[in-house]
């Protein structure tokens, strides 16, 4: 299986540090996207460019055919590798999908992004930090959500990369319409989160995904941390796709 992490993430944030998949005997591909992490930057930072990147990482790897695990700008790009090579494709988690192609282009959002490329390429991780501004979560969550943002910040060798990256993917799209989904066949989760704690990756973008691959949306109980966000539980759910693909 490949695991692909968010926007402004490395290849720690999808199952979270956890080594159950592999414990399990499961062959792992983890990875840092163009310019995150310990990777070096890339020309363009599109949807496109992420699925090249992950079918050369396949191929170096000699594995024609995986599951693929993606959190948010990962789950993007494991769609659209199996909207482009469905052959390539065993499996798909989808974890916390933020894309919608009805609000693609959305000025404020896009401002919001490119704001906070401008904190990171100016100001460093504190700058992104300010532009982040306060979290949006309710108020449980905050801590948390405040120290993984610099945890994860920080952790990149090119943050003038990131920074092109927040600016550019924003842009790019992963498929046209929630329809293109339907053409996808190979085994589905779509894992959302609810948006007390990470209304960034809103609930019901999560639920029209899943209606889009026609299968079932996992969510955590009310009141408790997102499953993307438990490494563990997670990896239960790449698990059964492995089994069912």
């Amino acid at each position: 299986m490949v695991l692909l992490h968010g926007l402004t993430a490395t290849n720690r944030y999808v199952v979270m540090g956890s080594k159950n998949l592999e414990r399990s005997g499961h062959d792992v591909i983890a990875y840092d996207a163009r310019g995150h992490g310990e990777s070096d930057p890339g020309d363009v930072y599109t949807y496109e460019a992420l699925a090249s990147d992950l079918i050369d990482v396949m191929d170096a790897a000699d594995v024609d055919r995986v599951v693929l695990a993606g959190a948010s700008m990962g789950a993007h790009t494991a769609l659209r590798l199996a909207l482009d090579a469905p052959e390539r494709v065993a499996g798909l988690v989808i974890a916390t999908p933020g894309f919608d192609p009805d609000r693609h282009d959305d000025p404020a959002s896009l401002a919001r992004w490119d704001a906070l490329s401008e904190g990171l390429r100016t100001g460093g991780v504190e700058g992104f930090v300010e532009a982040y501004g306060p979290p949006t979560a309710a108020e449980q969550w905050n801590d948390t959500l405040a120290t993984v943002l610099r945890q994860r910040m920080e952790a990149h060798a090119h943050p003038e990369a990131v920074a092109d990256a927040l600016q550019q993917i924003p842009r790019s799209k992963p498929f046209d319409s929630m329809s293109d989904l339907r053409a996808i066949s190979c085994p589905v989760r779509v894992v959302g989160s609810r948006d007390e704690p990470d209304p960034g990756h809103p609930l019901q973008t999560a639920k029209a995904y899943a209606a889009a691959l026609s299968t079932e949306l996992i969510l955590e109980e009310p009141g408790k941390s997102p499953i993307a966000w438990q490494g563990g539980q997670l990896s239960k759910v790449i698990a059964a796709v492995v089994a069912e693909g």
